[in-house]
């Protein structure tokens, strides 16, 4: 373990060295690099070529454009004015205001974002290891590739920045993973003479942003399933009137029928209010998400949250109840529709979903076959077809549900999934590949 520890810290150096290389060098500055080394390599013999001279120069000019980065100081005051939420592989715009603190005015900067990114920790690193060990073989993309920085930070030119002023600037970002992003400062950029290298004032300013997962577009669904009865369905769902026990009065709201209206106290208030009833009668769809994967990151697990907060925002417009159920620390059930909670809400709890590797496949059967009394039909999201999980869906058909089973399976065909592609004729199973979902669940 000694060892992996040390590959480890190799790796973090290196990761290191990449970014602040790749940040503070400017294409021009690497093609100058590359042809100072061609040169020095080829101007070892003087006596029979010029090309040490060519060498001498470049080097020569390579220093004098460090050299300028050296004096750069500049005092500033950044604030950010960021959105509520941002979407995977969405462009972000939004507004950061830089006010110049110096004695100095300054001209051609840029200005760009210091990300909070600590890279792979130990284990995520030992786990990515261990994948590529056992697939040595196989054409499948590293887990540590999905370790890049979290988002890509487009920068925006400042032409002029007086004393004591303050200048606002548009800055686009395109988050590249789910989850919370976090901003640990701005930068500010000025670029040598040469356009070679960029020297960097950095001013702190720690914020978040919650990135949702990425969405696709559905068909239209009929997803079938009777009303069942809910238990306390006033304090589940919002509702009015399917039922025969008068609950409440409350304002009229676009779209209540007529025949709810209170007249009586319509005319004393002046203004419509309807009659409330206890609706406990209803539809109530389960949206289960299978998190069971040796892997992380996972690609075909981002894609089944995906696929899940897909179906969250769709499911939404209907006039049922949306129960989530997925396994991480422990087993979770979170509701929504009907006045509940926002699809927003939703889309939270998903940006947050993680890998399960604590507990057994088990653990999100009982979890099912707990609230199976009360839903109408289930959306499994699953990511393996074993047979663990061909049984769960063939109990869910013993109880009469209608289920709608969907495999999301690893890019390239490199995830082998059992055989029997489908429970019974009115279960099929749809198998999605990571990296063309849109078009698998344009099927469905």
């Amino acid at each position: 373990m000694l060892l992996w520890r040390l590959q480890y810290r190799l790796y973090r150096l290196s990761r290191s060295l990449r970014q602040r290389v790749r940040r503070r060098v400017t294409n021009m500055g690497l093609v100058f690099i590359g042809a100072v080394v061609l040169t020095a390599f080829m101007g070892i013999d003087t006596e029979n070529n010029m090309d040490y001279q060519v060498f001498s120069l470049l080097l020569f000019l390579c220093v004098v454009a460090s050299c300028f980065n050296w004096f750069f100081r500049l005092q500033f005051a950044p604030r950010r004015i960021l959105p509520r939420f941002g979407t995977v592989g969405c462009p972000v715009t939004y507004k950061l205001l830089i006010k110049n603190l110096g004695r100095r005015n300054y001209r051609g900067l840029t200005a760009l974002e210091e990300l909070a990114d600590a890279g792979p920790s130990f284990d995520q690193w030992f786990t990515a290891q261990r994948f590529l060990e056992k697939h040595s073989f196989r054409f499948t993309q590293s887990p540590l590739a999905r370790h890049s920085p979290p988002a890509q930070v487009k920068g925006a030119a400042i032409w002029s920045l007086p004393v004591r002023h303050e200048v606002e600037v548009e800055l686009e970002l395109t988050p590249l993973r789910r989850g919370v992003l976090r901003f640990s400062g701005a930068i500010l950029a000025r670029t040598d003479p040469f356009g070679l290298f960029r020297a960097f004032c950095h001013g702190p300013l720690p914020q978040s942003l919650l990135v949702l997962p990425k969405r696709y577009p559905l068909p239209p669904l009929a997803l079938t399933g009777s009303t069942r009865y809910q238990s306390g369905g006033v304090a589940l769902a919002s509702s009015v009137g399917q039922s025969e026990e008068f609950v409440a009065l409350r304002d009229y709201r676009h779209g209540d029928p007529l025949r709810h209206i209170h007249w009586r106290t319509w005319a004393r208030l002046g203004k419509p209010v309807v009659k409330e009833y206890e609706d406990e009668f209803f539809v109530r769809h389960a949206l289960v998400l299978d998190t069971f994967t040796e892997q992380d990151p996972d690609e075909a697990l981002e894609e089944a949250v995906s696929v899940a907060a897909s179906f969250a925002c769709t499911l939404q417009t209907q006039e049922s109840l949306l129960d989530l159920m997925f396994v991480g620390a422990t087993s979770y059930c979170f509701t929504s529709g009907r006045g509940v909670a926002h699809v927003e809400q939703m889309l939270e709890i998903l940006a947050s979903v993680s890998a399960c590797r604590n507990q057994s496949f088990g653990a999100l059967e009982h979890l099912v076959l707990d609230h199976i009394q009360a839903v109408s039909g289930c959306v499994c999201v699953l990511l393996d077809w074993d047979e663990q999980r061909r049984r769960l869906v063939r109990k869910l058909r013993e109880y009469g549900l209608p289920v709608l089973v969907m495999v999301i399976t690893a890019g390239g065909g490199s995830q082998v999934v059992g055989e029997s592609p489908s429970v019974d004729q009115q279960t099929p199973v749809y198998m999605l590949e990571a990296g063309r979902i849109e078009q698998g669940l344009a099927r469905l």
